[in-house]
């Protein structure tokens, strides 16, 4: 059974995969990535893995069901029975609502919605630098960065707005400073400094 869920939210390059891993021995929850999935399948140069670069590359999201259908898969292996940290997921309301139902039909819970802010001109930077660093594609372009940023913008403020409104703990962090200070904050946030 899972006993917490926290969703992880922030656009690319906020820090959200940093911090989940951090997070996981905190918490003791299962860091689970819808990037990685995806990184996964392109890298296995799946069938799915190719519709994911095509999409990746013009600066498009998977489409609901495909990604819905990776996270309830991965919900439901014997691993996450403490706790999950969704990172990536949801990204919209549709995503939300499904996740809800999904949890809801097996008695778990969320503990905390993080929203990690950065401001753009610095998440550009940074995934510009990523993209050397891991030589990730869909991070080398910054016209396809900006599409990606605006994609974020416009679907998960809305879906945030459904956790507030559902009346889930939302917490907006600060994502700018040292890893440790943003750990710090979110642990605050979620009472487990």
């Amino acid at each position: 059974m899972i006993l917490q869920t926290v969703l992880l939210f922030g656009p690319p390059g906020s820090g959200k995969g940093t911090q989940a891993k951090r997070l996981e021995i905190s918490l003791r929850a299962v860091h689970i990535s819808t990037g990685d999935m995806f990184r996964d399948h392109l890298s296995r140069r799946t069938e799915l893995g190719l519709k994911i670069e095509n999409l990746l590359k013009s600066g498009q999201l998977v489409p609901d069901t495909v990604t819905n259908e990776m996270v309830r898969d991965r919900l439901l292996r014997p691993d996450v029975a403490l706790g999950t940290l969704l990172d990536g997921f949801p990204r919209n309301i549709v995503q939300a609502r499904w996740l809800e139902l999904l949890l809801g039909s097996r008695g778990y819970g969320i503990r905390g919605v993080i929203a990690m802010n950065v401001p753009h001109e610095q998440l550009i930077d940074r995934l510009k630098g990523r993209a050397l660093k891991e030589g990730r594609a869909d991070d080398a372009d910054e016209a396809v960065i900006r599409r990606r940023l605006d994609t974020y913008g416009a679907q998960t403020e809305a879906c945030l707005g459904f956790y507030k409104e559902a009346k889930k703990p939302v917490h907006s962090i600060d994502g700018v400073g040292s890893v440790d200070e943003v750990t710090a904050r979110i642990l605050k946030a979620l009472g487990a400094a």
